[in-house]
């Protein structure tokens, strides 16, 4: 029992060391992507944390083995973490609607959210500029003069993206008031390019 509660009292110190070192970065240095950077704060808190409680002996009667499990749960937690806070709250098209309403007195009409999304959502989160900057730093697109273009890499997880969609995405979704497959293939009802290929 004594090694458990020392193994959850590393825990939260872990947790704090993990919400320190990503609110001093998030605030004070430069973040590329806010996912890869999140994950790169918690393989950093796990390590200072590792070194503040192994070399204080707090952890002394846990064995190597039982360490290194301690270590592996603090990086789960840490992606968790990256994946389940600020990526969400960066990414969150659901977070927006409500941050909107909440800022537009609580209502908009139903009709008119077309015009939200284009005209206020897209410009006020830069969602152009964003998405890019983290499709160049995961080298799956690369700019050539003024077109963007998929890299092999690109190619290959856009393949992947689409079978996980084709295959693994439900197929009964609700969708307002009717249950669709649409989303399991956006692409099925091709519409004529406008011509803005490269």
């Amino acid at each position: 029992m004594n090694k458990l509660w020392r193994a959850v009292s590393a825990t939260m110190v872990f947790v704090a060391m993990l919400l320190l070192v990503y609110g001093v970065h998030a605030r004070f240095f430069h973040v590329d992507v806010v996912l890869y950077d999140a994950l790169l704060d918690g393989v950093l808190a796990c390590i200072l944390s590792a070194a503040v409680l192994w070399r204080g002996r707090w952890l002394a009667m846990l064995g190597g083995f039982e360490k290194l499990q301690l270590a592996a749960i603090w990086l789960l937690l840490a992606y968790g973490f990256a994946i389940s806070v600020p990526t969400v709250i960066d990414r969150s098209l659901s977070f927006y609607i409500l941050e909107k309403l909440q800022q537009r007195g609580g209502g908009i009409q139903l009709a008119r959210l077309d015009e939200v999304f284009v005209r206020e959502y897209m410009p006020e989160h830069r969602l152009v500029e964003i998405r890019l900057t983290e499709q160049l730093a995961s080298g799956t697109v690369r700019l050539d003069g003024n077109c963007v273009r998929l890299t092999q890499r690109g190619q290959h997880l856009a393949s992947f993206s689409r079978y996980l969609r084709r295959n693994f995405l439900p197929r009964q979704r609700l969708l307002m008031s009717d249950y669709s497959d649409a989303l399991t293939d956006p692409f099925r009802h091709d519409r004529p390019s406008p011509g803005y290929e490269c």
